[in-house]
């Protein structure tokens, strides 16, 4: 059955950029060619410059942002280490759940959605934490928190960021800021579809990584050998990685890095402010605290007497329009709309407020 076309205006996966679309029709190549290492080593450099990083462990990982997050904890954390975990968020809380399952004894610092990571409240929560782990924009609630006051106050610990929605929509700075580790997600303000999951480590916390993880597909000591810090010499063979996918993620970097960081935060930005201004101008209340809103991901409150799903389905079916519904206890109350990538354009805003506003008026 032929595939229709869609607008992806929810959490993600958004549109790619057409670069990367088109790359994904490149011959496939083997996972040892060495014209696709060449590729791979360049991947990873232009990862280094949007993490904001000179990390030299720095690759994409051969799964989804959710791997990025497993990958992070079971290469850091074991039985009984203490982990401090700002949760303001779904995603947050599948950060206590992974740490848990490493053994952790994990201590969750629960904030209102909607709301950004209480920098002081998440530093006082433990005096010698192993690891401190918070996310920078949040994907359940539209909410961005600032990571520089974690990492002035972190002392010994190590801070880990989730940039899943962050990477390529705002700056990310990691070394400016003092991030020891991260994570993202192709699917997002990158452009490129779901399958992989960009990562960095830095050496204060590979030095104090777990030698052997419980996980071998994510033990990054064994995916070292492969990518990252084997750019350059030889490789050891571990897992057949896509291929393709690296290939796309590549050019849909490429395709961000020619417009410049500094453009492409810009156009998400201005992409954002009009979409926060012409909800509002329809009467629609923002979920999000003012000040900490994301640009490319705005959660907006569904109107009282309006079935929120009735409304996705029909902008779906109608429109070719996807939007995002909210999640736990907001499902059926907030809507998620994502201007990210090559969506974050005014004409994709234009799109999404005309066509939500028919749909209530109807």
């Amino acid at each position: 059955m032929p595939l229709r076309a869609r607008t992806l205006l929810g959490p993600g996966p958004s549109n790619p950029y057409p670069e990367a679309q088109v790359a994904l029709a490149q011959p496939l190549l083997g996972h040892l060619d060495p014209v696709f290492l060449g590729v791979l080593d360049e991947t990873s450099e232009r990862l280094r410059q949007v993490f904001g990083t000179a990390n030299r462990r720095t690759l994409p990982l051969s799964a989804t942002g959710s791997a990025g997050m497993e990958a992070a904890f079971v290469n850091t954390v074991g039985p009984g280490d203490v982990v401090v975990v700002a949760v303001n968020g779904l995603f947050g809380q599948r950060m206590v759940e992974v740490a848990s399952r490493c053994g952790a004894e994990v201590v969750a610092v629960e904030h209102e959605w909607g709301q950004p990571v209480d920098a002081e409240r998440v530093l006082a929560a433990h005096h010698a934490p192993k690891l401190i782990a918070a996310v920078h924009a949040e994907t359940s609630t539209g909410v961005r928190s600032d990571l520089e006051p974690l990492a002035a106050g972190k002392g010994d610990a190590l801070l880990l960021a989730d940039c899943v929605t962050s990477l390529g929509g705002i700056p990310v700075r990691l070394d400016d800021w003092g991030v020891d580790l991260a994570y993202s997600g192709s699917q997002k303000c990158l452009g490129v579809a779901p399958g992989l999951a960009p990562f960095t480590i830095g050496d204060r916390a590979w030095e104090r990584r777990i030698e052997k993880p419980q996980s071998w597909y994510l033990d990054l000591g064994l995916l070292g050998g492969y990518a990252g810090e084997a750019a350059g010499s030889g490789r050891t063979y571990h897992h057949t990685a896509p291929t393709g996918m690296v290939v796309s993620l590549h050019a849909g970097l490429g395709r961000i890095l020619d417009e410049g960081l500094d453009a492409v935060h810009a156009r998400h930005e201005e992409a954002g402010r009009l979409l926060h201004a012409g909800l509002q101008e329809l009467g629609l209340e923002l979920f999000a605290a003012e000040g900490h809103r994301l640009p490319e991901l705005t959660t907006v409150k569904v109107p009282d007497g309006v079935d929120s799903a009735a409304v996705r389905k029909e902008l779906l079916e109608r429109y070719d329009l996807e939007i995002g519904g909210g999640v736990g206890a907001y499902a059926a109350t907030v809507w998620r709309i994502g201007l990210m990538g090559s969506n974050a354009t005014p004409d994709k805003v234009t799109l999404v407020l005309g066509a939500l506003a028919e749909v209530l008026d109807r």
